[in-house]
């Protein structure tokens, strides 16, 4: 998964002129914010256990049996006091990647060279994913090298002294945001009101994560025609299945059906499926940045959605956007977390076309992690060096689960 760094614009930073750091020490911090959905009735929380039919729903992060959101974020200290963030992929799963990044992942990145150039620790990242490889190409160790990734372009940025936008070649310093909706169990009526509470709020397009035509066709009627609504199912259906659910949508008006068939990275029926004539999207669950290579040489899809946090950080969305380039396949990332994830796909959105608009999801946070941690129908980057990725500590250390640190053992 070796990152081109053709990507990065030819003249974007003179690199003799920037500072050269270190990695010191990474440190890991798993933390969990109280969020509201807006339900009208609110359902009861509770533990997932194996016995119940919806037990893996649970783990989704739409899922109503959530009041609040994990994330996963890293902190890469370099010996010349730097400060670089990342967030890996995981949720209600994060244990598992945070034990990789306190681990082995962690370990490895001890000393790593960063400098405004990218091709100095690119090809420390390309290593660490064949050192890994046998150990998961994809799930939590590929979303633990993508937290490490995302924190080495927020350093690489800050030696140039430039916004990552600004050294990826963005024209543009603020991005249209469409609002991702949990589920509302199917329920017609309450999707109906809250994609009309979402409506309110000044959003101009919006997905749902509901299943069911009633519940589609209700928030398709309850907006104005010139309102983008998409839907994420989530991997629910066979192909078979997947075709005649999809065919039954066409006349529906939809942006796009995502991720309509189990397993997600099925291309041969993707492809089966988008021949209903539904433009279909896929990728947050792409096996890296070869599941993609996948999707395009079987035409499967006509909306890549790489996650930042799941793809190889920062290097693997941008592999992505250039092989759906050469496919001329429309790239619109995936991104339902908050942390510095959402601030790097923010960046990786401003280089994107005016047209791409930033994924959010549409909660109400009572506690706020950054000072952008209150989404609205747009969202500005800031012109602060690097992701421009500053939480509150205090917050984020009240609400932490589990913190490590990781540092040499010389």
């Amino acid at each position: 998964m070796m990152t081109d760094v053709r990507n990065v614009p030819a003249g974007a930073v003179s690199i003799s002129r920037f500072r050269t750091m270190r990695i010191r020490s990474i440190e890991v911090i798993r933390a969990a914010l109280p969020f509201d959905a807006g339900r009208r009735q609110a359902p009861q929380a509770s533990q997932p256990s194996a016995n119940t039919p919806d037990a893996g729903d649970a783990y989704n992060a739409a899922s109503r049996t959530l009041h609040k959101m994990e994330t996963l974020l890293v902190k890469h200290v370099a010996d010349d006091g730097s400060i670089g963030w990342g967030e890996a992929f995981g949720h209600l799963c994060n244990p598992v990647t945070f034990a990789a990044l306190a681990g082995p992942v962690g370990r490895f990145f001890i000393g790593t060279e960063v400098s405004a150039d990218p091709a100095r620790f690119t090809g420390r990242v390309e290593a660490a994913h064949q050192a890994f490889h046998a150990f998961g190409r994809t799930g939590p160790m590929l979303y633990a090298l993508s937290a490490i990734d995302i924190a080495l372009w927020d350093l690489c940025a800050q030696a140039a002294n430039r916004p990552l936008h600004r050294l990826l070649g963005a024209k543009r310093d603020s991005v249209d945001v469409y609002a991702s909706l949990v589920c509302y169990d199917n329920d017609p009526d309450e999707v109906a009101f809250q994609v009309q509470r979402t409506h309110r709020a000044g959003f101009r397009a919006m997905k749902l994560h509901e299943t069911q035509r009633a519940a589609i066709e209700a928030a398709r009627a309850a907006l104005p025609d010139d309102v983008a609504l998409m839907v994420d199912v989530n991997c629910p259906w066979s192909a078979e299945e997947a075709q005649r659910q999809v065919s039954a949508l066409k006349d529906v008006g939809l942006g796009w059906i995502e991720e309509p068939v189990w397993p997600p990275d099925d291309a041969a029926a993707l492809a089966q499926v988008r021949r209903a004539g539904v433009r279909i999207s896929a990728g947050e669950n792409a096996s890296g940045v070869a599941g993609f290579r996948q999707y395009f040489g079987q035409r499967a899809i006509d909306i890549a959605q790489p996650s930042v946090t799941k793809i190889g950080g920062i290097s693997g969305i941008l592999d992505v956007i250039r092989l759906a380039a050469e496919h001329d396949v429309r790239v619109v990332p995936h991104c339902f977390y908050y942390g510095a994830g959402l601030l790097a796909t923010a960046q990786i959105v401003a280089t994107l076309p005016d047209d791409v608009a930033l994924e959010v999801p549409w909660l109400q946070w009572p506690t706020r992690l950054y000072p952008q941690h209150d989404f609205g129908p747009t969202f500005d980057l800031t012109d602060a060096p690097g992701l421009g990725f500053q939480p509150d500590l205090d917050v984020l250390h009240r609400h932490a689960d589990d913190t490590a640190t990781v540092v040499s053992n010389s």
